[in-house]
């Protein structure tokens, strides 16, 4: 895209902070992340994960500190971001179809009062077959199951066609059906050489899907690749107590990877 500079990170975050009530809930929070990485933001409930997100996408007032993209502001750049909300934040009685809200990805793009063109409509068309619910195109969001709207709400962001994904639990609560479709085209973006940050509570499931990660609990612990990051250490600094059974599941995990590498 002509508005990247590549001798810019596609994200920053520098000296942030967010305080509900005066109570900080995320604290002093700088960071860089590579293009073409999928990041895991991972931590214990109340973590502030969510709260990264929203504060980075200017969804929620910080109390200090800022986000770049390609080394400008957010609003310089909304369209080289798409965002995938918390599916428990929306409003799934709201009446609208599902074309409609696939073709939301688009308004970026779109000049104040433009219609979409039939190129967007296609667009949105091709990103609803690339989650497998083309069709499912007419039916209100209300009539889908959880699984289905998760895969819309990947749909808008996907027809976005934007350089950077937030994603804030994109996999939570979804059927194993769905799960696959998501981490397929969070691979897909990958090798698109786009940028995915995904905020993600399923600690056995990060080895094998995830190339960097972002430990989280009020402050940062950790970021870095998978392999040098997500380690037995920093995830007793995240979790402390809460971390027994979850380092067994991440052993098993790393194991398990290692063995399909091994076959491969």
């Amino acid at each position: 895209m002509t508005d990247k500079n590549k001798k810019n990170p596609p994200v920053e975050v520098h000296d942030l902070t967010v305080a509900y009530d005066q109570k900080p809930v995320l604290w002093d929070i700088d960071f860089e992340l590579p293009e073409g990485k999928i990041t895991a933001v991972i931590g214990p409930n109340g973590a502030g994960k969510s709260t990264l997100i929203k504060a980075m996408m200017g969804l929620i007032p910080s109390s200090s500190g800022y986000t770049l993209i390609y080394g400008k502001p957010l609003d310089k750049q909304r369209k080289n971001v798409a965002y995938v909300p918390q599916r428990e934040s929306v409003d799934w009685n709201f009446p609208i179809n599902v074309m409609d809200v696939v073709l939301m990805g688009r308004y970026p793009h779109l000049r104040l009062f433009q219609r979409p063109s039939r190129r967007d409509r296609e667009l949105a068309v091709e990103a609803l077959q690339e989650v497998g619910m083309q069709d499912y195109r007419n039916r209100q969001i209300s009539q889908l199951s959880g699984g289905q709207q998760q895969r819309v709400f990947l749909a808008r962001a996907l027809s976005q066609d934007a350089s950077i994904y937030l994603m804030d639990e994109p996999l939570a609560g979804v059927d194993a059906a769905t799960e696959d479709v998501i981490f397929d085209k969070l691979r897909d973006l990958r090798a698109q050489n786009k940028t995915v940050v995904v905020v993600h509570h399923d600690l056995q499931s990060v080895p094998e899907n995830f190339d960097w990660a972002m430990l989280l609990n009020l402050r940062m612990v950790a970021l870095g690749p998978v392999d040098s990051t997500f380690t037995d250490e920093n995830l007793q600094k995240t979790y402390g107590g809460r971390l027994n059974i979850l380092s067994q599941m991440v052993e098993q995990s790393r194991q398990q990877r290692f063995l399909r590498e091994q076959e491969d």
